[in-house]
């Protein structure tokens, strides 16, 4: 049972099996009532959130494992995956679990975000049929797009544009939409390394958990806390300096991840006077999100792989950004390290926007803009003198 649990090797005791009976003791005494209390007593319930969702994540992952196994859930190798045997997924089961238990268990709710979660689950149920069955692209974004006319009618929609006017309001769903729907999809296309997208949603997560902070909303602090707690305690599952991931997120997570990271940018406020500002944290805290997404769309085009929307969506290749560096520095490990910093270096920007003036948003997207076409540069030319 232990080897379905954490695919260990014969040796006496793994990492694995040290974090997860470390996080299951760690559980278990989060659940004694007066240990509860005494994190709100002292001010410091985020750290309880994030604590609870951190161990949950880490004690369910290896039996959703073995529960993957038993049901030949498997993520085969062969096309454009770079993986060399056939790994359990669900893994995102654990994450979507762990993270709406850490804010049901801490009575974190409101209207907005009773429709945010219940949009995540939507999501995530389809995509999870689709991981054990198969399912089309186009059924996936049929939903999404639905669940997001739900949300926008209760109200999480951009503010971009003058609210007051019809073209205004127009303009902030048109938005609206294209920011869900395709922050939900990179965080999907992104999933193709051990680490990765658990990886980076943890760190995007980080970044919204310290913007909330800085602009005093407990409610996004928790979930952005949550969803970071939930990925790091994935994160030891899907990722390790010598041995192979034990398990992926699949689809459920990954869309899951994206979705409700997207939807709580949306509902989060993230400058008070200024919408240039508003619009600049988010873009850098996603930016190798955003990024790209626009990379392989251009690309795709440019090169005449894909002529329609029908062929853009059902196109699968090695094109993102993890393949491409991956094949620049000949490593899994070094392309998601790299990929790390990245994101970091991206989110300390957005950080920095709390006292900003509209130029300086504008001035540090155009720098991130600038990055990724010197990381670009780099990897093309690199490349193409590996070859």
């Amino acid at each position: 049972m232990m080897k379905r649990l954490f695919d260990t090797d014969n040796a006496p005791i793994s990492v694995r099996r040290m974090i997860w009976y470390s996080a299951l003791v760690l559980f278990l005494g989060l659940n004694i009532p007066a240990v509860r209390s005494s994190f709100a007593d002292i001010g410091i319930r985020w750290l309880y959130v994030f604590l609870f969702s951190f161990s949950l994540a880490a004690t369910m992952t290896p039996v959703v494992r073995m529960i993957a196994l038993r049901f030949n859930i498997l993520d085969v190798p062969g096309g454009r995956k770079i993986h060399e045997k056939s790994t359990p997924l669900l893994g995102g089961v654990a994450i979507i679990v762990a993270f709406n238990a850490a804010l049901l268990a801490n009575m974190i709710l409101e209207l907005r975000m009773i429709v945010l979660l219940w949009g995540g689950l939507v999501v995530a149920a389809v995509s999870l049929y689709d991981d054990v069955k198969g399912l089309s692209a186009w059924i996936k974004i049929f939903v999404q797009l639905l669940v997001v006319a739900v949300m926008i009618f209760y109200g999480i929609v951009l503010n971009l544009f003058p609210c007051n006017t019809l073209w205004g309001y127009f303009l902030n769903v048109v938005f609206t939409v294209i920011w869900i729907i395709g922050i939900t999809n990179s965080m999907n296309f992104i999933d193709g390394m051990d680490g990765l997208a658990s990886g980076v949603a943890a760190i995007m997560a980080l970044f919204m958990g310290i913007v909330a902070y800085q602009t005093d909303q407990p409610f996004m602090g928790w979930i952005a806390i949550a969803m970071m707690g939930s990925c790091l305690g994935f994160l030891p599952f899907n990722f390790g300096l010598k041995r192979p991931a034990a398990i992926y997120l699949g689809d459920t997570g990954s869309t899951f991840i994206g979705f409700v990271l997207a939807a709580l940018a949306i509902k989060g406020d993230w400058a008070e006077n200024s919408r240039i500002v508003s619009f600049s944290a988010p873009v850098l805290i996603f930016w190798v999100l955003i990024y790209d997404m626009a990379y392989i769309t251009v690309e795709r085009i440019l090169s005449g792989k894909v002529r329609t929307v029908k062929e853009w969506i059902d196109y699968v290749g090695t094109d993102h950004i993890h393949h491409r560096l991956h094949s620049l520095l000949g490593d899994k490990r070094r392309a998601v390290f790299f990929i790390y910093l990245l994101c970091v270096t991206l989110g300390i920007s957005a950080i920095s926007l709390r006292y900003a003036r509209p130029i300086d948003g504008v001035l540090l997207v155009v720098q991130a803009f600038l990055i990724t076409i010197v990381v670009s540069i780099t990897e093309y030319f690199g490349r193409n003198n590996r070859h």
